[in-house]
């Protein structure tokens, strides 16, 4: 799998999943942090899109999750957030995160900077 997006929010999930799937990317979603969580150790995406605020178990503890275990520890990791402060995004990186988006944010950017890191699945 190339994508894994993680959000609680369905609109959020549809339309990554939608840009992503266009552009040929393998994409897959949980709707919580342990789902992610289960999902990340089953499939282990290239690229893991994790909201900060949802239920069961938050963003920053899925990503310290997820970086600390060995099969999963380079996994490209983006938190995306509707909260912009400075000191969530400090957390995040913190926790192992490799970038932190805020909502709302570019479908268009994002797949760019997937593109950028994964190259361009056609």
């Amino acid at each position: 799998m190339d994508i894994l997006i993680v959000d609680d929010e369905a609109y959020i999930q549809r339309s990554l999943s939608f840009v992503f799937k266009k552009e040929g990317f393998e994409v897959d979603i949980a709707s919580d942090g342990e789902e992610g969580l289960r999902k990340a150790i089953e499939f282990k995406p290239r690229i893991i899109f994790l909201d900060v605020m949802m239920p069961k178990l938050n963003g920053f503890n899925a990503c310290k999750k997820i970086k600390s275990d060995e099969a999963l520890k380079d996994t490209y990791v983006i938190m995306l957030t509707g909260k912009g402060q400075e000191i969530d995004k400090e957390k995040g990186l913190r926790e192992g995160a490799d970038e932190f988006i805020t909502k709302p944010f570019s479908p268009k950017e994002i797949v760019a900077k997937v593109k950028g890191i994964l190259g361009d699945p056609s």
